[in-house]
């Protein structure tokens, strides 16, 4: 009779006369809130982190590529560790990315937009002359190199093939035609008769400047020690070049 007497102590008058158990809806509440964190457990197991709702994954997944470029190369690029280091199941990066190279290629193709953008605008349209903006656009390579390692190794240390897939390949072939224009534009001002092809003096250029950036001018720790400054020697070294076709500055007699 206690028992049963404490288990109506329990209780609460309703208004229709029932009884209710207050335990029992605490049990509810309880149940309700299990329910919830259970979904939302389910919905993180699955790649449905909170932080990726609004599509920021394949960014975030670009970034943790970048990071991990910048550590150990691109050869230390995995899918697992870029899950791992986005804060998603390692499943998730399949939902943007068919596998590793294909995470290399979009990291690879920010790069070149990023180049092509700073080889732009140090060229801004052959001003103030085509001799000086053409030597800026060597600083600006030089400068990419250093400012931005990780996507330098994408670009150009990933062992991908520059044609991996059409973005990529677009890309760079955008940024390759800033070197290109700039060539044609100084071809223009020789002698048709003493004219080299400009497809064949923006290959020179850009051989030149991308071996002293990468021997020379790099933002890692491989960068090798010279007497004077990377930009000193690629401003040397398309002086003689120029010179070596009738343009530049005139010798001195």
């Amino acid at each position: 009779m206690a028992g049963s007497q404490a288990g109506h102590d329990d209780e609460e008058a309703l208004p229709d006369g029932r009884r209710e158990n207050p335990g029992a809806a605490r049990r509810d509440d309880v149940n309700i809130l299990h329910m919830a964190w259970g979904k939302r457990d389910r919905d993180d197991e699955g790649g449905g982190r909170r932080g990726y709702h609004h599509g920021n994954l394949r960014e975030a997944l670009v970034q943790a590529a970048l990071d991990l470029i910048a550590r150990h190369g691109p050869a230390g690029v995995t899918f697992a560790e870029a899950a791992r280091s986005a804060g998603v199941s390692p499943a998730a990066p399949y939902r943007h990315f068919r596998d590793r190279d294909a995470l290399l290629a979009e990291v690879a193709r920010q790069g070149f937009e990023r180049f092509e953008a700073m080889l732009t605008n140090a060229w801004n349209g052959g001003r103030p002359d085509p001799l000086k903006a053409f030597e800026n656009m060597g600083r600006a390579y030089l400068a990419f190199a250093r400012a931005e390692p990780a996507y330098y190794a994408a670009m150009f240390e990933s062992g991908l093939p520059p044609d991996a897939n059409v973005e990529l390949r677009d890309a760079g072939d955008r940024a390759f035609a800033v070197l290109r224009g700039a060539a044609e534009e100084l071809a223009g001002r020789l002698p048709k008769e003493r004219r080299p092809p400009a497809l064949m003096m923006a290959v020179h250029f850009w051989a030149m400047a991308h071996g002293i950036a990468s021997l020379f001018g790099r933002g890692d720790a491989a960068r090798r020690k010279l007497p004077m400054s990377p930009e000193e020697l690629l401003e040397a070294g398309v002086l003689v070049y120029l010179q070596g076709l009738g343009l530049g500055p005139e010798r001195p007699k």
